[in-house]
C-alpha cells in the first residue's frame, strides 16, 4: 500500500531540506526530539525515536528518499519507503509531495499522522522563519 500527500510552505526547498536533515531544526519543526544529519547511508530516529530509519538518497534541497519504520509495525514488516520532493514555486514557496510506500494495508493512519504531526507543525515553524 502506498499514498501520496502534498503541501505548500512559505519557505524554499533549501529552508526545508536543512530542517528535515539536521536534529535541532527537525525537533524545532516538529516538536519532538530527533537525531538526524545529511549524509546518505546514515541513521536517523525523529519523534523520540518512534520514527527510525535510514537516508538512503539525497539530492541537495530537491529530494530526500529515506528507509522508514515506526515501532507500531510489525517485527517482521520491512521498512517502507519515504520519498520528499520540493519543488519551487514562483512564490518563492515550497510544494511539497510526499510518497509513502510499502506499507502495509493497515497503515493508513500514516497518511494523517503526516498531516497532523508533521505538515500543522513544519507550517506554524516556518511562518516564524519568514
Amino acid at each position: 500500500m502506498e499514498f501520496r500527500i502534498e503541501a505548500k510552505f512559505n519557505v524554499s526547498p533549501e529552508v526545508i531540506y536543512k530542517a528535515w536533515l539536521n536534529s535541532k531544526s527537525h525537533s524545532a519543526m516538529t516538536g519532538a526530539p530527533a537525531s538526524i544529519n545529511d549524509k546518505p547511508g546514515s541513521k536517523f530516529s525523529a519523534w523520540d525515536g518512534y520514527i527510525e530509519g535510514e537516508n538512503i538518497e539525497l539530492e541537495k534541497n530537491r529530494r530526500i528518499m529515506q528507509s522508514w519504520r515506526t515501532s507500531d509495525f510489525d517485527h517482521h514488516q520491512d521498512d517502507s519507503l519515504l520519498e520528499i520532493e520540493l519543488l519551487p514555486m514562483n512564490d518563492g514557496g515550497t510544494k511539497l509531495i510526499l510518497r509513502h510506500s510499502n506499507l502495509e494495508d493497515h497503515d493508513m493512519q500514516y497518511k494523517k499522522g503526516w498531516k497532523d504531526n508533521y505538515f500543522e507543525p513544519m507550517k506554524k515553524y516556518f511562518a516564524k522563519k519568514r
